[in-house]
């Protein structure tokens, strides 16, 4: 699918680029998921800006598209703000994932069997990547909800959390790759990771 970028320019260092998608066969279903983008990048927008007394003094928003594939599209939005006199930056990434063969906008549960148990699957792939890559955590990890950040990428769900979520500021953004191989048993099979997972 045919994808071009859209800058906003908000000021000296305040930059957003976002993606606008071209889908030439429904041009109510192309403008429904850009609508969806354009929302999401103001969103992120109003919780960077938030109600802080300080004055924003860079912002850089960009995308990366990470997957175009099998009637799949599945984006990131990453916004970095600068607020004066902050000890640093904070960055933070929101995906979409949309089904373009059923002209849907994705949530996490949609990509699983109705009634499977994806949060406690995916809980516990996640707490095993987390000892082998020795991660420092905030505490116990209770496990993902039912709604985590993902996004999909080729053959791998991945799972991830924004800063101070569930690890110290140093550790960044921590993903989590999933093979949907690992995650054949659950995963509806006609939905974006099964489509994936078949060869050809």
């Amino acid at each position: 699918m045919p994808v071009s970028t859209v800058r906003l320019d908000y000021g000296p260092n305040q930059l957003v680029y976002y993606p606008h998608v071209t889908y030439k066969w429904d041009h109510s279903w192309e403008n429904e998921m850009n609508e969806a983008i354009k929302e999401l990048v103001k969103k992120q927008i109003a919780q960077q800006v938030g109600d802080m007394p300080t004055t924003v003094e860079e912002m850089l928003g960009l995308y990366e598209i990470k997957n175009n594939q099998r009637q799949v599209l599945s984006l990131s939005l990453s916004n970095y703000t600068y607020h004066e006199k902050a000890a640093h930056g904070m960055t933070t990434i929101e995906s979409l994932t949309f089904d373009i063969e059923k002209k849907k906008l994705c949530t996490l549960k949609d990509l699983f069997k109705p009634g499977a148990n994806y949060v406690r699957r995916l809980s516990a792939l996640v707490d095993i990547q987390i000892q082998e890559r020795d991660l420092p955590t905030l505490g116990d990890f209770p496990g993902i909800s039912p709604d985590q950040d993902f996004y999909i990428a080729d053959k791998t769900l991945v799972i991830y959390f924004q800063l101070y979520e569930i690890t110290p500021y140093v550790v960044g953004l921590p993903m989590f790759p999933i093979s949907v191989f690992d995650l054949a048993d659950i995963i509806d099979e006609s939905g974006p990771l099964g489509r994936l997972a078949t060869n050809g």
